[in-house]
């Protein structure tokens, strides 16, 4: 079957699906989960060193593997036999399987051209353009021959986090089959918040309960008069730490004319959260363990994100880091931001 070309009609059939593991993992369980809406689909235990699922399903689904907690893969549960080969990271089988597959071929055959590129100059950077030219419509071109199935999802994603939202909602006029899934409505309402919590727009308040068992609001700090910068960090997270001596060179300059900072710990565990703080000797405010809560609201999908917010709480700067931080910074109690 030619790459590209899929059309997809099933109706409800049986699947099969063979993971080879190792007799190490006998008596784990193992799950099948959609990856798109999180839903566990099927599970088994692990027996003589393989997990093997059975079941029907009535359209193809994108999902995840969990073994014994962990993710350990993922592939396209649809009807057949489906056999998963953790290892290579590749399962194979049934159309869509088989399908991406073939793109992983025709992707690392583009890698190893772009690889094979030598030299500098024009002539060079053409060649390297070229590729990277051929690789975008490679992709391109099998999403939208797959929109109506979830390979076409998948391909899709794997651009859609880089749209800002007015192309996100132009893709989606586009192809509004792709509005049905979960994640895609995500991607829109976390563009539609970064989208209004840009420069120029007025501080989102929430609240975090803390534990101890206060509850901490973000206007608890912002909006009361001062210049603060809100850092939204996390202990694991290497440039997040980076710019914690940053922040501290520009309390150190600014904290004398009217500028605060406050930490803001997400997608961490308090643990890690608290010692990270004593590691690290960061001197200001934080609200811990607040997950999720501000990063949807604030349309975060990366940090660090550090805002700058005006005395009256007026966002002045976002997404800025190292010298370019320092100066929205500088500008603000200057005036001139």
């Amino acid at each position: 079957m030619a790459l590209g070309t899929l059309a997809l009609s099933v109706s409800a059939g049986v699947y099969h699906v063979n993971v080879p593991l190792s007799e190490d993992e006998d008596g784990a369980m193992a799950f099948i989960m959609n990856a798109d809406s999180g839903e566990y689909i099927d599970s088994v235990l692990v027996t003589d060193g393989s997990a093997v699922f059975s079941g029907s399903v009535e359209t193809p689904v994108a999902v995840r593997l969990i073994i014994d907690g962990k993710r350990a893969g993922s592939f396209f549960l649809e009807p057949g036999d489906i056999n998963v080969n953790q290892k290579e990271r590749k399962s194979e089988g049934t159309p869509l399987n088989d399908a991406y597959n073939q793109l992983g071929v025709k992707v690392s055959a583009l890698a190893r051209e772009f690889q094979s590129v030598e030299g500098e100059g024009e002539e060079a950077d053409a060649r390297r353009m070229a590729i990277q030219n051929q690789y975008s419509s490679l992709l391109d071109s099998t999403m939208k021959a797959n929109l109506d199935n979830p390979l076409g999802y998948m391909l899709f994603l794997e651009t859609a986090y880089n749209l800002d939202l007015d192309g996100l909602k132009q893709a989606l006029e586009e192809h509004p089959s792709l509005k049905q899934y979960k994640r895609v409505q995500a991607l829109l309402t976390s563009a539609t918040n970064k989208a209004e919590t840009q420069p120029g727009y007025m501080y989102k308040d929430f609240e975090v309960k803390q534990p101890d068992g206060t509850v901490k609001k973000l206007s608890d700090y912002v909006g009361k008069g001062k210049y603060v910068l809100v850092d939204f960090w996390a202990s694991w997270c290497g440039p997040c730490i980076r710019q914690t001596a940053v922040l501290k060179d520009i309390l150190a300059e600014y904290g004398d004319k009217g500028l605060e900072v406050l930490g803001v710990a997400v997608w961490d565990k308090l643990e890690d959260t608290l010692n990270g703080i004593k590691t690290h000797e960061l001197p200001w405010e934080q609200i811990l363990d607040a997950q999720t809560i501000p990063t949807e609201l604030y349309g975060i999908s990366g940090i660090p994100t550090i805002i700058l917010f005006s005395p009256e709480g007026k966002i002045l700067s976002r997404d800025k880091q190292s010298d370019e931080l320092k100066a929205d910074v500088k500008a603000a109690l200057e005036g001139k931001l």
